[in-house]
């Protein structure tokens, strides 16, 4: 005897507009749907969905998890509208923090300051002597003070890292701030017992994400964290114990080949491991993404590769080496050529299929040229809503018609998933969701960002269910609502296929169910 779910709108997300009226679940998976009289009797217990609208488990194919956690412990910055505001929520922060603490925020975007100004290093030292790092919205830049540097023996006459760059101003002075892989020198250096607990920040961050509907994510936190056992124990601690999230485990480079020759154990089907992550370059708001041709408003700068072709060559074979797909962060169209080329070279033979994250600038060509591979895009659609209008500013309006086009993707076929980057974003899906229909904050009330690369609901809705199943290969057991599938649900108080589009992100998560447990309950 199972569980019956009915009283709501279900969607099974198999097509367009498809509902059931009744799902019966045993043992976490999906056993029958119909109607509530066929299957009443073979249920022992019962939820009265009361009017509410259920979706197949929606899922975040990319994010952070332990980075999120953090965020929610951490100062955070995303709200600032200035450089003064900025300076003056660190000199708060700065008084109530012990002179042998560093003090850490988030989140801080320049292109939201109404001066369009970063604050210099010389600032942040007349708030405090004691390190200040201060962590840009896109993770790919550091703001720091003159001792966070000198903790990782940054000087004057210290040389760009590979890979990296050490920002300094006309003059070579030092500004402060650290690009890419230069910023490690200064992280690495935060005091292990500043450091959250693991097992504590991704437990936050779990029930947090659930709380908006969320039933799994595809993350990436294998190497931030000492050892790969470190964050891997804590997924398998408070995931794999508790069965209530499915995390998808992407394997940073730095820790790929360990994991895989040290029989790392996973507690599957809820901690699962994924393809090898790479980064190939920056970020837009950076200026580090690495363009084909220059930033309009800085002729000299075409971005920063994180690899050369050579160093990106060895790192696709080795994955291929024990027969892994590969999971590349990819933003400028350069990047995104300098990736086709190594997969290109490289292919896939055993059926998985490589990770393009991101594609956030993308031509024709480039599009043709994913079309011909086994390869699936996982999407960031609350990137439009932090990229534009100031995106058209640093890469020209043609460039610009090029980024995000999601539409173009979806019509060529290729297989797309949707993800937050969370922290860099909100993680609510709701926001995502909207974000690939509207093109547009909610708020705003002009036509959308690129409208020609609009969704539809049901794509939108699609990228969060069917498309995260697809790009892990488990679309044969989840991502709709039909039987032998698992059980996970997300509820919710609006039907997002005909409640007005801008009321989409007001919508309320009432409950979460994985494998048919209710772990979310509003």
């Amino acid at each position: 005897m199972g569980q019956l779910w009915f009283g709501g709108t279900i969607y099974t997300m198999q097509r367009d507009g498809e509902t059931v009226e009744a799902v019966l679940v045993e043992d976490g998976k999906v056993k029958k749907v119909g109607t509530y009289e066929e299957l009443k009797t073979q249920a022992e217990e019962v939820f009265d969905l009361q009017g509410a609208v259920m979706y197949p488990g929606f899922v975040d194919s990319h994010l952070h998890m332990i980075g999120y956690g953090e965020k929610l412990l951490r100062l955070d910055l995303t709200n600032v509208k200035s450089s003064d505001e900025l300076l003056d929520v660190i000199k708060q922060a700065a008084a109530n923090c012990s002179s042998d603490e560093w003090l850490i925020a988030e989140g801080w975007d320049e292109n939201q300051f109404n001066d369009i100004r970063i604050p210099t290093v010389q600032e942040l030292d007349a708030i405090r002597q004691e390190p200040i790092v201060l962590k840009r919205i896109c993770r790919h830049v550091v703001l720091a003070n003159t001792s966070a540097m000198a903790a990782g023996n940054i000087t004057q006459e210290t040389p760009n890292p590979e890979g990296g760059e050490i920002g300094r101003d006309e003059n070579g002075l030092l500004t402060g701030l650290l690009y890419d892989q230069a910023l490690y020198e200064v992280l690495d250096q935060i005091p292990v017992e500043q450091e959250y607990s693991l097992t504590n920040t991704l437990e936050l961050a779990v029930d947090h994400l659930l709380s908006l509907g969320l039933t799994g994510g595809h993350t990436e936190d294998m190497s931030y964290y000492g050892h790969f056992s470190n964050p891997l124990n804590a997924f398998n601690e408070i995931i794999g114990k508790r069965k209530n999230f499915r995390a998808h485990l992407l394997r940073h480079h730095l820790a790929f080949e360990q994991m895989m020759t040290s029989n790392a154990t996973y507690s599957e089907p809820f901690v699962e491991p994924g393809a090898m992550k790479i980064f190939s370059d920056g970020a837009l708001g950076g200026a580090t993404a690495a363009l084909l041709e220059p930033y309009e408003n800085q002729p000299q700068n075409k971005g920063l590769f994180i690899h050369t072709s050579k160093q990106l060559d060895v790192l696709v074979k080795l994955a291929r080496s024990y027969g892994e797909a590969v999971a590349v962060h990819i933003i400028g169209d350069a990047a995104l050529e300098q990736v086709l080329t190594a997969i290109e070279a490289n292919p896939l033979t055993n059926g998985k299929k490589d990770r393009l994250i991101h594609c956030s600038v993308v031509n024709d060509l480039l599009i043709e040229r994913m079309s011909k591979l086994p390869v699936i895009l996982d999407i960031q659609p609350q990137f439009i809503l932090s990229d534009f209008p100031w995106i058209i500013d640093k890469i020209g309006l043609e460039r610009a018609k090029m980024t995000y086009p999601f539409k173009r993707l979806t019509e060529k076929g290729l297989i797309c998933a949707g993800g937050s980057d969370a922290p860099i974003e909100d993680a609510n899906p709701l926001l995502g969701i909207h974000a690939a229909i509207a093109r547009k904050k909610h708020v705003e009330s002009h036509e959308g960002y690129i409208p020609i690369e609009k969704l539809t609901r049901f794509e939108a809705i699609s990228l969060y269910t069917t498309g995260s199943a697809k790009v892990i290969g488990k679309e044969q057991v989840r991502g709709t609502i039909q039987p032998g599938y698992d059980a996970d649900f997300s509820i919710f108080d609006k039907d997002l296929f005909v409640c007005e589009l801008d009321e989409i992100p007001n919508a309320i998560a009432l409950k979460t169910v994985v494998a048919g447990n209710l772990v979310f309950s509003k």
